[in-house]
């Protein structure tokens, strides 16, 4: 989380909407079409059968484009396919990561 802070701090130009998302999303300042591509990426990552087209399409309410949709599912997957390989080969963060 703290390269990923780091990294929207200095996008957002926002540390404390970065911190805020660090801490817990769910209680930042988040506006509400990125709070529900956040709360999809959660359900994407812990329940992915429970996703349904209804998801996508809430998805799009929030003005998202199909290709924006995609491109989400694609970097919260390659994230969960790289903290899996590493958790799975007991692959230690390293120290400042922690």
């Amino acid at each position: 989380m703290l390269a990923h802070a780091v990294d929207l701090a200095a996008v957002s130009r926002d540390d404390e909407l970065a911190e805020q998302i660090k801490q817990d999303y769910r209680q930042s300042k988040l506006d509400a079409p990125h709070m529900a591509l956040c709360e999809w990426a959660e359900k994407l990552t812990l329940t992915p059968a429970q996703c349904t087209r209804a998801d996508v399409d809430a998805l799009r309410g929030h003005g998202w484009s199909d290709e924006q949709i995609v491109s989400a599912a694609q970097v919260v997957g390659f994230f969960n396919h790289l903290n899996r390989l590493a958790d799975g080969l007991g692959i230690d963060l390293e120290p400042e990561m922690k």
